[in-house]
């Protein structure tokens, strides 16, 4: 560094001079003070879990524990309905009245840490190694994300919530006239509330801090391996056991129960197209049954090849039938309503926020009937839908992943939610009582029989909430028997078989051999386990950023801060208008990299290829970095690294 004492002779050879527009390249020009184990950790480039050589087992503890718990539940549910039902609708009470300030104030944080990620000083951290591209494209990975279990709920609540509040408004919005014009909009925002950013942020987070700790850090897809920055090797044992068991418990339920949905809309789709009455047990059996073989085959296929065209095969066809709604309902209404219900949700946002704080009895009713009851339910669907999402999302960046994550899937559920909710709330201003329609699923095949054609899209409908059902299940059959794999990406057929069976004959036990009550019990305790998960949720996030922080990019970044502060100062003290900068070695505790203690191994420990992780580690070996690699070897010390500063700009801009 100009301005420190040069090298003796013979000690040191500098790097030639490069020009200040190309700054970002300094740190791979400055010599760096290795580690005893040749390793420094401004240069570790990350590693996969492929290249971590763990040795993915299913793990007997964990599957036994919560297939046990799978049946015993079940049993529960058929024998004694009842008393599972009350059991948790008390239980559900207390989280709804008692917690949902702490979900109100939870999901905001959420919201407020992903955006602070995509968009912060952590922004060109990408979800792999370093120069890693995307395994998907952006078309494919949007509709993977939308396949994970929420397109189902998409076209069961497209028309069924913004009518009802729209003819129900919500406390906040009681000086609105229910039924009239401006009634859409603040409808409009208060489905938006419950379905966009802050929903989105939720799965974003998980999915996020997975594919960060398995493609960039190397550890196993796992929930508990999200907390291995705050409890060490703690999480290898019992702690982890019952975190990954809570997570698979929470994942088969809460599929179960939209499964559940999903098959009765089916049903009564074929009710409604075939003309005939109420469907027998045998028919919904059958359809669970021709329905679990089709996502038992998609999940066996894998990622890669079923899921993925099977989601592009249901976009084009939810496309479609928002499409036709749009062209044949009132087209103008809708142009008009949709950027009116985009400013009405982000102008009362911070209003539709504070509700959870309202202390007025009808305030508090509406929260456990909706917004608690939404926040609840997109916690308890975090393990599921957020591992999915983090095995579709490597090599992004933070940037694009929170962008496409939240952003994206929020225009999507505004323009869905304005067409077919739009279009509802003007049938039922012209005459049409949508809301008297029997039963929730009712509603969408009551919307398309008042537009021309049907009979037409309603087959449509019936065959995309079908792909939708196939999707969820196999994703959430995969997710699952990653959990009891130790975290395996891609986890042998026969446990994929088994838990996608197990959701099968869930959903059949729900709609035949419990009734109702069985399905609302279940759905309730799927919805209590959502509270102490919540807890899990706020761990999440500080352990990310603890290791965020630490990140071999964030350490290049402070390092180019600190060159480039030091170079230029000195240049202009020495050399006035006329210097360029260069890389000399600097006085021990002078330069760049004063600041970093290269000896800290948790600095490199991480970073230990072919070194097994599948078992507990003693405290020692878990201090121990790992095997170091060849200099010359790419992304080692002595060798460029791709994605680099320089290759990538969100790596150096905005140094300050």
């Amino acid at each position: 560094m100009p301005g420190t004492t040069p090298p003796t002779p013979g000690e040191h050879r500098s790097h030639p001079a490069v020009n200040l527009h190309r700054a970002a390249r300094l740190v791979h020009e400055v010599t760096l003070p290795q580690t005893a184990e040749g390793l420094h950790p401004a240069l570790l480039p990350g590693i996969s879990v492929e290249d971590n050589n763990h040795r993915f087992g299913v793990n007997k503890v964990v599957f036994g524990v919560a297939f046990s718990l799978v049946v015993a539940v079940i049993a529960w549910g058929v024998l004694a309905p009842d008393t599972l039902d009350s059991a948790a609708a008390a239980a559900f009470r207390v989280v709804t009245e008692d917690f949902g300030w702490f979900f109100g104030l939870l999901m905001t944080a959420v919201f407020a840490f992903m955006m602070w990620l995509g968009f912060g000083r952590y922004r060109g951290i990408r979800l792999g190694q370093d120069g890693e591209k995307p395994e998907f494209s952006t078309s494919s990975w949007v509709a993977m994300i939308f396949a994970a279990g929420i397109g189902i709920g998409l076209l069961f609540y497209g028309p069924l919530e913004p009518v009802s509040h729209f003819l129900t408004l919500p406390p906040v919005f009681e000086g609105v006239a229910p039924g009239s014009d401006q009634a859409m909009t603040f409808a409009l925002a208060q489905t938006m509330f419950h379905w966009g950013p802050l929903a989105w942020s939720m799965y974003a987070l998980v999915g996020g801090a997975v594919a960060y700790a398995s493609f960039r850090k190397g550890r196993a897809p796992l929930m508990s391996a999200l907390l291995e920055p705050i409890f060490g090797t703690r999480t290898h044992g019992a702690l982890g056991a019952t975190v990954d068991i809570f997570a698979i418990i929470v994942t088969l339920f809460g599929t179960a129960v939209s499964l559940g949905i999903g098959a009765l809309q089916i049903g009564r789709g074929v009710e409604i197209v075939g003309g005939l009455g109420p469907l027998a047990n045998g028919a919904l059996v059958a359809i669970i049954a021709l329905l679990a073989v089709g996502f038992i085959i998609s999940a066996v296929s894998g990622v890669k090849r079923g899921i993925r065209i099977l989601s592009n095969i249901n976009m084009i066809m939810a496309g479609a039938i928002g499409l036709f709604v749009f062209i044949a309902g009132p087209t103008v209404l809708l142009l008009n309503l949709m950027p009116g219900a985009l400013m009405q949700f982000i102008g009362d946002l911070p209003t539709l926020a504070a509700q959870s704080g309202a202390s007025s009895e009808d305030a508090q009713d509406f929260m456990s009937a909706w917004t608690t009851f939404y926040w609840a339910w997109w916690v308890s669907w975090t393990p599921f839908v957020g591992l999915f999402i983090a095995k579709i999302s490597r090599g992004r960046t933070l940037r694009e992943y929170v962008f496409t994550v939240i952003v994206v899937p929020t225009l999507v559920c505004l323009v869905w939610f304005t067409i077919l909710g739009g279009t509802s709330m003007w049938l039922e201003q012209t005459g049409v009582a949508l809301s008297q329609a029997g039963s929730g699923q009712d509603m969408l095949f009551a919307l398309l029989d008042n537009l021309p054609g049907g009979s037409v899209t309603a087959v449509v409908a019936m065959v995309s909430v079908g792909i939708f059902f196939v999707t969820s299940a196999d994703s959430a059959s995969i997710v699952m028997a990653s959990l009891a794999e130790k975290g395996n990406p891609a986890p042998r057929r026969w446990n994929t078989v088994v838990w996608g069976l197990a959701l099968a004959v869930i959903a059949a036990v729900l709609l035949v051999g419990g009734g109702n009550a069985a399905l609302t019990g279940l759905q309730n305790l799927m919805m209590v386990t959502a509270l102490p998960f919540a807890v899990v949720i706020v761990l999440v996030m500080i352990s990310w950023a603890r290791e965020l922080a630490r990140d071999p990019q964030t350490i290049r970044r402070r390092f180019t801060r600190e060159a480039l502060f030091q170079g230029v100062r000195a240049g202009i003290a020495e050399h006035g208008d006329d210097f360029v900068i260069g890389v000399v070695p600097a006085a021990p505790d002078k330069g760049a990299g004063a600041w970093l203690d290269t000896a800290d191994p948790g600095l490199t420990r991480w970073y230990s290829p072919g070194s097994p992780q599948d078992s507990p580690r003693p405290p020692d070996a878990a201090d121990t970095p790992g095997t170091p690699g060849t200099p010359g070897t790419p992304g080692m010390p002595g060798a460029p690294v791709d994605g680099d500063p320089g290759s990538d700009p969100d790596a150096t801009e905005d140094t300050r």
